[in-house]
């Protein structure tokens, strides 16, 4: 992502990359030479990548994925004192899913079964993935449910008939997929499927760059790709 993320802000006329930072280099030396701070990395380096953004006083946009709640706790707290946009996923047309997603639940309402079912590369640590659990979320959001508690993660052996309130998650891992994404609603006699298919992982980096230029002029603050899309 890092490498994808200086090539589409090559072609930006707009932003320049002020440094790459890798594993063992000096974050803190470099951040001096910054405006706004891209996180693609792991889940266990973004809580002190955000607390030398609050030091420095440098906005931070993380598109880092699988973090704990103490770590999603860290990163709501750094947005107390720093623009700060945290997204499961940067792409414009999977943020159009989570609306659309939202959106269909309310319409079909309760008599319809809820699945989501996410693919990627064979290399990907974390699962579901974020953008999977934020699908979830929304799901349970409408239905007044419990993300943690009501779904799902696949099913083995002798499960039982499945039940009203269950968000049922399935996560495929295989060669080098960028990212699919479908949510599945089911009912007697119809089934309604929205689906998202990423072949490039540009649009990851394009998004990220268009959250960094919008949360720019923004107030300390937690925002979401949602925000920066104006779909809220």
């Amino acid at each position: 992502m890092g490498q994808t993320i200086i090539a589409c802000a090559k072609a930006d006329p707009e932003v320049s990359i002020a440094a790459a930072i890798d594993q063992g280099d000096d974050l803190t030396a470099t951040l001096k030479q910054a405006d706004v701070v891209i996180d693609f990395s792991h889940h266990n380096v973004t809580v002190d990548v955000a607390k030398a953004c609050v030091a420095a006083k440098k906005i931070l946009v993380v598109g880092t994925t699988g973090h704990t709640d103490a770590e999603v706790a860290s990163i709501h707290e750094a947005a107390k004192s720093i623009p700060l946009v945290f997204a499961p996923n940067y792409s414009v047309g999977v943020n159009t899913l989570f609306w659309l997603t939202r959106k269909a639940a309310e319409i079909l309402g309760p008599d319809f079964d809820l699945e989501v079912v996410e693919m990627h590369h064979r290399l990907k640590k974390d699962a579901p993935s974020g953008t999977a659990k934020r699908l979830a979320e929304i799901l349970a959001e409408v239905r007044n449910l419990s993300y943690n508690e009501d779904t799902r993660h696949g099913r083995f052996g002798i499960v039982g008939e499945r039940t009203s309130s269950e968000i049922g998650m399935h996560a495929i891992r295989g060669g080098d997929v960028v990212g699919d994404h479908t949510v599945i609603y089911a009912t007697q006699g119809e089934r309604v499927e929205l689906t998202h298919k990423a072949s490039s992982r540009e649009t990851f980096a394009r998004g990220s760059i268009r959250a960094a230029k919008w949360v720019a002029t923004q107030k300390p603050g937690l925002y979401d790709m949602q925000d920066v899309l104006g779909l809220k």
